[in-house]
């Protein structure tokens, strides 16, 4: 895309500085703001009116949009809608995003001003711009945008209304609502855009799953062992598995009844669970195949706490490194692989020694390696049951183990009942 032949055009128009325009665009394109919604609010900013907008885009429906699309006009029902602030070229900003649905297809939006709508509401909407979210077409319903309750109610195959099982979240929902026992909270200082925030960071289940959340609005109710309804919240990805999120415009309110949580985690064949693209709680069976490199004794930065290599961090530069305990181990069951990670609990169970005893086979042998050795010696070639937290990204797949034990079925089989459970 040539801003610099967009920027010329509207400086000339607008009687303005090109850079100060090209400042403006580039702004707005960060955004993934289509170019022509982009240059109508530059023309605005300086006094230029909608600079001879087009009329109001043919209707379409939701099936036929895609990135290629600059303006639309659509009939549909909405499924959610959900509230919060976000940062947008230095100001605070609300905005409303949900998604919207006809008969022939679902698409999220964000709205950068409040039309009144509400999840349910039959609208049509004229002059939504489109623009490209992780890698989807998505409404941008802008001050050119119109709404208007449609003339007859909107039909869909969809289920309107945020609320889901945890089961049934996925990273990227927004406007979402669960009812939920929060099982683990922590509190916690981080360094936000406006200096050191206090949070709160969990774990809350419910009968289908378990999965992390992050309160940016620390709430007394979030206690563990409470049973809530959260409303409005949005999910992200973090570490490769779903994480609620709930903002200022969340609402807690305590259940009547407990919340049955699962105490199990879901068994899947590592393809499936690899396929899913990351999984809170879960478990797998499979062999040993080897123990990767980076196991056994290593050294942790002090600062950071990752691992050092001859004494070096990748964030902190030179450090003394502090010993400690790890095992990466490749587990396959037939259908995939998976690299199993154990911390220095875990590890210590499979080694049957601690950090001191590590520390002196080291010593006496003077090579740290005997002891991933010893370890190798142990696990490699076995089955084992692995429960834990999976994230995969393009490097591959890791199990952040909680559970590492020894497997009372055969892989193979375990793999099989797993996916003849999932196709039923």
């Amino acid at each position: 895309m040539d801003v610099n032949s967009h920027a010329e055009e509207l400086a000339s128009d607008l009687g303005v500085d090109k850079e100060e325009v090209i400042a403006d665009l580039q702004n707005l394109l960060e955004y993934s703001v289509p170019i022509d919604e982009a240059k109508q609010s530059v023309r605005r900013k300086h006094g230029g009116g909608g600079g001879g907008s087009s009329p109001t885009p043919d209707a379409v429906d939701v099936g036929e949009i895609t990135t290629e699309n600059s303006g639309v006009t659509v009939t549909v029902r909405v499924l959610t809608q959900g509230t919060r602030t976000i940062r947008y070229q230095g100001d605070d900003l609300t905005i409303r995003e949900g998604e919207v649905a006809d008969e022939t297809g679902v698409i999220s939006y964000t709205a950068w001003q409040d039309f009144g709508f509400e999840a349910g509401d039959s609208l049509t909407i004229g002059n939504a711009g489109v623009r490209e979210w992780e890698g989807e077409p998505e409404l941008n319903l802008n001050d050119s945008t119109t709404v208007a309750i449609a003339d007859e109610p909107v039909d869909v195959d969809h289920e309107v209304g945020g609320d889901r099982s945890l089961v049934d979240i996925d990273a990227g929902d927004r406007g979402r609502n669960v009812e939920v026992r929060v099982l683990e909270v922590d509190e916690k200082t981080i360094s936000g855009r406006d200096g050191e925030t206090e949070i709160l960071e969990g774990v809350v289940g419910d009968a289908t799953a378990k999965l992390p959340f992050t309160d940016w609005q620390p709430r007394s109710e979030l206690t563990p062992g409470t049973d809530l309804r959260i409303e409005d919240v949005y999910v992200r990805e973090f570490r490769g598995v779903p994480s609620i999120n709930l903002t200022e415009f969340s609402a807690v309110t305590p259940l009547p009844d407990p919340v049955e949580v699962a105490e199990d985690a879901p068994r899947l064949s590592i393809a499936e669970a690899v396929g899913s693209g990351g999984m809170f709680d879960v478990e797998v069976v499979g062999n040993v195949l080897e123990i990767r490199d980076g196991s056994g004794l290593i050294e942790r930065c002090p600062e950071c706490g990752r691992v050092v290599q001859n004494g070096q961090c990748r964030s902190h530069g030179d450090v003394d490194g502090q010993d400690d305990l790890r095992v990466k181990a490749i587990v396959d069951d037939g259908t995939d692989t998976v690299t199993v990670v154990l911390d220095d609990e875990l590890t210590a169970e499979v080694y049957g020694g601690g950090l001191d005893d590590a520390l002196e086979a080291a010593k006496a042998a003077m090579d740290k390696e005997v002891v991933a050795d010893a370890i190798a010696d142990s696990v490699v070639g076995h089955a084992y049951r692995v429960r834990g937290n999976l994230s995969v990204d393009d490097y591959g797949a890791n199990l952040d183990a909680t559970e590492f034990a020894l497997a009372d079925d055969a892989p193979a089989d375990a793999a099989r009942a797993a996916l003849a459970e999932v196709s039923e």
